[in-house]
């Protein structure tokens, strides 16, 4: 884990629509021209927010090839500058902001508590610390740069195998059973005890829990643990993971 400070101009808080792929080659079309896969017109409205920490471009590709998923990035400073609930279904998080300003706390908050959808990811776990409203009530845990009365923080190791294994049933994992993946691993977060474990593993440079319902009781929340670069990214295991946080969260 790595963290840069965030010095971005009010150009970047522009818009930048994902495009989607065709998940799958398919026969050429009568007239020789390759088109994308149409978009349905009720497709669930994503909005990526990121920032605060370098990632491989590989991840954008999680979202593409799907015609129900419109997927949107923004990045910090102005990801979280306007009211989300009336455009946004669905909130993915992946940046690394260990302080958030009171307005934009207002702006998960609301957007919380309206019953919208909320992905944490990977590295977001490390998210805003001097919010414990947020740990406590949404994602249901948060990395440990500080060590509290306990004397423990939390650490990181980068490629490390993992041998993952689903807990019970639930749509997110639908159709994932146990697989291997190549990633970093988080060990000594804080947990709350009203997570709902959904992956674990048991490699010992990890915690226990590497995908987990979230204790928020007005939207549904994942966070998924997993995520570091293109070696997880492009795991078809973790892809369908995140494709089924963002239809479950959805609604759908």
């Amino acid at each position: 884990m790595h963290m840069q400070k965030i010095a971005l101009p009010l150009i970047l808080s522009l818009l930048i629509p994902f495009g989607v792929c065709a998940a799958e080659s398919a026969a050429p079309p009568a007239d020789g021209v390759w088109r994308d896969t149409p978009r349905a017109k009720d497709a669930i409205r994503v909005l990526v927010v990121t920032g605060g920490h370098e990632h491989d471009t590989s991840f954008y590709s999680i979202f593409e090839g799907y015609p129900d998923i419109a997927a949107t990035v923004r990045p910090h400073p102005a990801a979280l500058m306007r009211d989300l609930r009336k455009g946004i279904q669905v909130l993915v998080l992946y940046d690394m902001v260990r302080d958030i300003e009171p307005e934009k706390q207002k702006v998960l908050q609301q957007f919380a508590e309206a019953g919208k959808g909320i992905v944490v990811m990977h590295h977001a776990l490390a998210d805003y610390l001097n919010w414990p409203w947020w740990a406590q009530n949404v994602s249901g845990a948060h990395y440990v740069f500080d060590p509290g009365p306990d004397g423990k923080k939390s650490s990181y190791k980068h490629d490390e195998i993992l041998d993952v294994r689903p807990v019970g049933q639930h749509p997110v994992i639908d159709g994932i059973g146990p697989f291997k993946i190549l990633d970093e691993t988080y060990k000594d977060m804080w947990f709350s005890p009203k997570i709902q474990v959904l992956l674990q593993t048991d490699n010992p440079t990890s915690d226990e829990p590497v995908a987990w319902i979230g204790p928020c009781t007005t939207s549904r929340t994942v966070c998924i643990q997993l995520g570091h670069d293109r070696n997880a990214h492009g795991n078809p295991a973790f892809r369908k993971l995140v494709r089924n946080a963002i239809l479950w969260t959805a609604g759908k």
